[in-house]
């Protein structure tokens, strides 16, 4: 997009922001003239890029001097189904990407069953640096961390979060419960609505929760759909029933 195409774009997203869908013509306000809470938006990034740019070299805890590569996430920047893990691993840390290792590689191949690939959601954790020994989030860094996943979450706007994990559920959730108990509810988080299901690398530690697992995957993929505006999921015809 061109650069004045763009600015253009930013500025009609930061005036929606402040005035709603209302179109104010006219000599623009002076800094001076803008209400403190209506210079926060307007100060807020428009984009993920933007977004990314201006939190990657984040040094608010300690793990950002021990991580390799910062993981802000990957996928649609529009997305209306978000997945969200609790912390990038050895290959996310070197990477730079969440996912990747061979947790990631089954994600996608889970993805690929109800359709969809990483382009088509958008992925992340809730810490962007990796703990050591990948050892669970320390609460002092969730506290750190955890408004940038919120930013997130208000610019890409999701109409479904999915928790893969009891870790990062309980940590989005506040609260301590069982992941089957959980994985059988629905939650609202940040006003949009939340489901809970079993991280990947423990379905690669258990492959009798790949199962239970795929059941989740099936409702996820029905209620996305639902919640996008998509037509209902048809199983592919097989071989024997499309001649």
């Amino acid at each position: 997009m061109p650069d004045s195409a763009e600015q253009a774009v930013r500025y009609f997203r930061r005036h929606q922001q402040l005035y709603g869908d209302q179109l104010i013509l006219g000599e623009p306000l002076e800094s001076s003239e803008v209400s403190g809470d209506k210079k926060a938006v307007v100060d807020r990034p428009v984009t993920l890029a933007e977004y990314e740019e201006e939190i990657c070299h984040c040094q608010k805890c300690p793990l950002g001097a021990t991580r390799t590569k910062f993981v802000f996430g990957v996928g649609s920047p529009a997305a209306d189904l978000v997945f969200v893990g609790e912390a990038p691993g050895f290959e996310e840390d070197r990477q730079g990407e969440p996912f990747v290792g061979r947790a990631g590689k089954l994600l996608d191949k889970i993805l690929a069953a109800i359709e969809l690939t990483r382009q088509d959601v958008y992925i992340c954790n809730i810490l962007k640096c990796r703990p050591p020994d990948n050892r669970d989030p320390l609460a002092a860094e969730v506290e750190q961390c955890l408004p940038h996943l919120k930013e997130q979450f208000r610019i890409i706007q999701p109409k479904l979060i999915v928790a893969l994990g009891r870790v990062a559920a309980k940590t989005l959730l506040g609260v301590e419960d069982s992941l089957k108990h959980m994985r059988q509810q629905v939650y609202t988080y940040e006003g949009v609505e939340m489901r809970v299901t079993y991280h990947t690398a423990a379905l690669l530690r258990n492959p009798r929760l790949k199962a239970p697992a795929w059941e989740d995957f099936q409702t996820i993929r029905d209620r996305y759909r639902e919640l996008a505006g998509l037509p209902p999921w048809q199983k592919p015809e097989g071989p024997a029933s499309a001649g």
